[in-house]
């Protein structure tokens, strides 16, 4: 997938359209679309196209359980578009953005939901709302995480590593705990594969990194008391803490930006943001945010005690180089 020429104003239109309409007029599905149906998966593909010949696959999971609706509710109305232009303003050549919606496997009846990589604005904004923002959860206090790890390092195939070596982008929202494992019995209920054991999450998580540079965006300083610090033992300083939810493309925009060493530093952050007509508060907090990430990227900076993805994660056993290998 990824064919087409995205127009910002056919974005902007997009957006504009839904000024005054509800949530739930925005996101009308009742269900999971048979389209993001993870069942039978088999690939999601990210290709270079003559149009395209440089993609660069970046992936939105987003949590779409009862305290996390606000964000895929943002991106269809205003964020998506910013920060598809941002991404423009970097230079960033190519991106494809594909949008996967995650809830709880022991109690939802949607808890993964998988699009396609586009280019367009109408077909990634085609996705976005497609997604069923069920509003669920299972009240264990955590939430299906894994299952999109999974999803990405078994069923996604990227032009941009297979051909560049170069990896694409997750950007994971969510305010709960993972599980601790993929279980097999969940992977064959929703994804009709078999497989011989469960997966523990810190292995599948090493087999998303090998084709994905991965980001846990956690939405407010409030919800990060319950579980930054789990996830900063799975990601390190690729856990990112904002503000607002608001804040989540101009946060993932220059995460790029900074990887990609298009912006060198968080005063090169704060400029870029500046520039495209970003409020100084919403800059400075978004600045606030990357300075961990930032410092991970500086050899000058002080190491934080988190900078370990993915060298302290387990070597490969078995079963990795039987799925992924």
């Amino acid at each position: 997938m990824g064919y087409g020429s995205y127009s910002q104003s056919a974005a902007d239109k997009l957006a504009a359209d839904r000024a005054t309409l509800s949530r739930n007029e925005v996101f009308r599905q009742r269900g999971c679309h048979p389209l993001m149906d993870p069942k039978g998966l088999l690939v999601r593909e990210c290709r270079d196209s003559a149009e395209h010949p440089e993609s660069l696959g970046i992936v939105f999971a987003l949590d779409v359980t009862g305290s996390m609706g606000s964000i895929p509710d943002l991106l269809a109305r205003q964020e998506l578009p910013e920060f598809m232009k941002l991404l423009g303003a970097l230079a960033i050549r190519d991106p494809q953005v594909m949008f996967m919606a995650i809830g709880d496997a022991t109690n939802d009846d949607a808890p993964l939901q998988v699009g396609q990589f586009e280019t367009t604005a109408e077909l990634m904004d085609q996705w976005l709302t497609w997604s069923y923002l069920e509003g669920g959860g299972g009240g264990t206090g955590s939430e299906s995480y894994e299952l999109a790890f999974y999803t990405l390092a078994q069923h996604t195939d990227l032009d941009c590593w297979v051909k560049r070596r170069k990896r694409g982008y997750l950007f994971m929202t969510g305010d709960e705990l993972p599980y601790p494992v993929v279980s097999r019995h969940q992977v064959g209920a929703l994804i009709g594969e078999t497989l011989d054991e469960d997966i523990p999450l810190e292995e599948v998580v090493s087999a998303a990194a090998e084709t994905y540079h991965l980001f846990f965006l956690i939405p407010d300083l409030k919800r990060r008391k319950a579980c930054e610090a789990r996830w900063r033992q799975v990601l390190g300083d690729h856990v990112i803490c904002m503000e607002s939810p608001a804040d989540t493309c101009a946060v993932a925009a220059a995460i790029v930006g900074l990887t990609e060493r298009v912006l060198p530093d968080v005063d090169a952050v704060a400029r870029a943001l500046a520039a495209h007509g970003i409020d100084r508060q919403r800059v400075a907090a978004t600045v606030r945010a990357l300075q961990p990430y930032a410092d991970l990227l500086d050899p000058q900076a002080p190491r934080s005690v988190f900078a370990h993805l993915p060298s302290m994660l387990p070597a490969r056993p078995a079963w990795w180089k039987r799925l992924f290998g």
